[in-house]
């Protein structure tokens, strides 16, 4: 990327982050629910701001748009699984861990399992996940912010994470309210408005720009159109599957995304939050594919060839490049930029608090003092946030992959582990702490294995690729589960009956 400094992004950055702390300043005295979320009806569209606000992160906002540029039609496999998660925990357990009335992976699987032991170990899952999912938001700070200063990754990274952590420390310094539904506006508007001026610069219906790609697609060489509409150019039928399932599976299973969902007044809120929040994804995700294409289009027409190795460098900051390209103004560009750090940030923030939560209370309250106050806890907590926030800085200066592909990771992992262990836990009224502890060890392993082993075995990478470890991992984890609550003695009866008259009543 050029060596030179954008101050109009970096300016603007801060403008907005100011006014993020005005804001939660003036609504703070209303937030009176945990997790950043009110817990009494705010109206069904705004619960689903709410809950699209927290699932836009910067593998959202800079990595789908990357995998699209790279591997075209391959990337829906991104759109589908992780939209159709949203339908999947719709069906299949939204109203019924809403009636179980716990909101946090541990809580749920202590409630239902009766077992201490697999409270801890959901808890360090969960730590798990939040780790590899901040990385990927790191990424995406230290892409935007080595390209706004125009200076190296590395210094880029740690730059970008000191702002992002010191407006994190004020903001609950001062405890400012996060504004989820301000955040969703200005991410949306961040994203779609400079796509429909890419598209009026280069010649395409703009009004829809959603739309005008296709045009664009059949515009390219034939070469190119090709590679980029062919079902499995860049990936199996099998990898395709598997991937899609994943994704599916582990938005289920994701533990801050639970958190989110249940922590409204009533059943039907939490319905319908789910479906707004699902069109108001929906929006970004119609539009994530239309700047990978736009890119190919302008590529194509200045008579621009990219290696490999520079298309895989510029995949994460495509949406950005993109508009720099086309010559955008450099305010909708740096919009752009803001768009993607904000996503970041919002991010990052959730899973923060859930990793440092299950710290403090599953780990140092359940493990090491059972004594400690609530003043005490919230120290450990402040300091394990410190603590996640400087590992995955380690991690994060070397990324393992593209900031979508990173991401899958922890939703494998979450799909191998803690969906089985709700899935079964809601449905099955037989499922015992045995067979969850047993369930999760064998998730676990499955997730990790092809990470670890995959130099050594090739195979196993093939098998189990560890972006989409779960279309096998999930069935053999709820196999496992299974076996292993049936050889060993039923839960007590009262959690029986407690699933029977309770979770699934009407």
């Amino acid at each position: 990327m050029e060596q030179s400094i954008r101050y109009t992004p970096f300016f603007m950055l801060c403008g907005v982050l100011i006014v993020s702390l005005i804001v939660g300043l003036l609504s703070r005295r209303h937030d009176r629910g945990g997790y950043g979320v009110q817990v009494r009806s705010i109206g069904h569209a705004s619960i689903g701001a709410a809950i699209a606000s927290n699932w836009m992160s910067a593998a959202s906002f800079l990595g789908i748009a990357g995998v699209f540029f790279l591997n075209g039609y391959f990337a829906f496999a991104y759109i589908l699984g992780w939209t159709g998660g949203y339908v999947l925990l719709l069906v299949l357990m939204g109203s019924q861990i809403r009636r179980f009335g716990k909101y946090t992976a541990p809580d749920f699987v202590e409630a239902r399992y009766d077992s201490s032991v697999a409270r801890v170990f959901s808890a360090v899952i969960a730590i798990v996940i939040s780790l590899i999912y901040c990385v990927a938001q790191y990424k995406g700070i230290g892409m935007v912010f080595a390209w706004m200063f125009g200076i190296d990754y590395t210094q880029a990274l740690v730059f970008g994470v000191l702002i992002t952590f010191a407006y994190l420390m004020v903001a609950g310094g001062l405890k400012a309210a996060r504004n989820p539904q301000m955040h969703y506006l200005v991410i949306i508007i961040a994203f779609v408005v400079p796509l429909m001026l890419i598209a009026k610069k280069l010649g395409y219906n703009w009004l829809v720009p959603q739309f005008s790609y296709g045009r664009a697609l059949r515009e390219l060489p034939e070469q190119v159109s090709n590679a980029y509409l062919f079902p499995w150019t860049f990936g199996s039928p099998y990898e395709w599957i598997a991937l899609c399932f994943t994704l599916m599976v582990g938005t289920a299973g994701l533990p801050h995304v639970l958190s989110r969902f249940y922590t409204v007044p009533n059943n039907r809120d939490a319905r319908w939050g789910v479906v707004w929040g699902l069109f108001f994804i929906g929006l970004l995700y119609w539009s994530a594919p239309a700047f990978g294409a736009f890119a190919h289009t302008w590529l194509t027409n200045s008579g621009t060839v990219l290696t490999p190795a520079e298309a895989q460098a510029l995949a994460d900051i495509i949406v950005i490049k993109t508009a720099e390209w086309v010559g955008l103004n450099e305010i909708f560009i740096s919009i752009l930029a803001i768009g993607g750090v904000l996503a970041a940030i919002s991010t990052i923030t959730g899973l923060l608090v859930t990793g440092a939560g299950a710290i403090a209370y599953d780990i140092y309250y359940r493990l090491i003092n059972p004594k400690a106050t609530e003043s005490h806890l919230l120290i450990v907590a402040k300091g394990a946030t410190l603590v996640l926030a400087l590992l995955v800085l380690v991690i994060a200066v070397n990324p393992p992959g593209l900031i979508a592909q990173i991401t899958a990771v922890a939703f494998a992992l979450a799909g191998n582990t803690l969906f089985p262990v709700f899935l079964l836990g809601i449905w099955w009224d037989r499922a015992n702490k045995h067979g969850a502890i047993a369930g999760m060890t064998v998730g676990t392993i499955i997730t990790f294995a092809p990470i670890l082993l995959g130099n050594m075995i090739p195979m196993l990478r093939t098998i189990l690729p560890p972006t989409s470890s779960a279309l096998i991992g999930a069935p053999v984890v709820i196999l496992t589960m299974i076996i292993v609550s049936r050889l060993t003695p039923p839960p007590p009866e009262h959690l029986r009956r407690f699933l029977v008259e309770k979770v699934h009543s009407p």
